[in-house]
């Protein structure tokens, strides 16, 4: 996939402009009620998204993906219509657990019908390093964080292309319109840790989120059905109480167009 900074100008001589930092309650009040100003279509993917400009409160404009819900293709193992909530609901669930991988995202009313809203992150170009994988393939905490909320958030579509590192070198994950889904669909490139321990910490965010049961379902219930919540939790409770990485099958758990 190709580097998206999502310059909105016609012209290609511009460059992207400096995007003033947000706090995540000035995001979410952004993406909730910002004027959409201005709207590309990103020409990849199999669904339609939107590289769209909004203003903030000080009439500067901030950058975010719009995925409408009349844009999705019907796909047979996920209700149609729902992608752009689950998008919703995997940035619910990193801010439940405190882990800030996944940008703030709204459902919101866009041009093109109802649809999730999320802030854009700008990936950073690494001089250091040639190849991605020369950092994603890293044991380090931080990208063992988005690895284990795919297996908690069932991502079926961990593709390469969907992790970021920004320039402050905070890890992102995008693109989580495939998650949640009742049955086993994870699939991902991020192999490292198969059959290895989960580290201490994260096990103990979870079972501090597992104490707050209830909230958790008050956040996810309009986004997700009773079933699928109810296997997020088991997936929580498994993590809890076998804290190994399960042994995932290359033929099986390798996502299509995995770069």
């Amino acid at each position: 996939m190709p580097d998206l900074y999502l310059q909105l100008s016609d012209d290609p001589f511009d460059g992207p402009a400096e995007i003033p930092a947000l706090s995540e309650d000035e995001a979410l009040e952004v993406l909730a009620e910002g004027e959409f100003v201005g709207s590309k279509l990103i020409p990849w993917g199999s669904n339609y998204s939107f590289a769209v400009a909004i203003l903030d409160a000080a009439g500067r404009e901030q950058l975010a993906i719009y995925k409408p819900r009349d844009g999705e293709n019907p796909l047979y193992d996920f209700p149609h219509g729902t992608l752009y909530l689950r998008e919703v609901a995997a940035y619910r669930l990193s801010r439940l657990l405190r882990w800030n991988i996944v940008p703030p995202t709204v459902v919101r009313e866009g041009p093109m019908g109802i649809g999730s809203l999320q802030l854009y992150k700008a990936p950073v170009e690494r001089e250091d390093e040639c190849d991605p994988r020369d950092f994603w393939s890293r044991r380090e905490i931080e990208v063992e964080r988005l690895v284990l909320f795919d297996h908690v958030a069932n991502n079926a579509d961990r593709k390469l292309s969907h992790c970021l590192l920004d320039a402050a070198g905070m890890v992102w994950g995008i693109d989580h319109g495939l998650c949640f889904n009742a049955d086993t669909k994870l699939r991902t490139v991020l192999w490292q840790f198969v059959g290895g321990p989960v580290h201490e910490a994260l096990v103990a965010d979870l079972a501090s989120l597992r104490c707050r049961e209830p909230e958790l379902r008050i956040e996810l219930e309009e986004l997700l059905e009773q079933r699928e919540i109810n296997a997020l939790l088991r997936r929580i409770d498994m993590f809890i109480t076998d804290p190994i990485y399960p042994v995932l099958n290359p033929h099986r758990n390798i996502p299509y167009g995995w770069w």
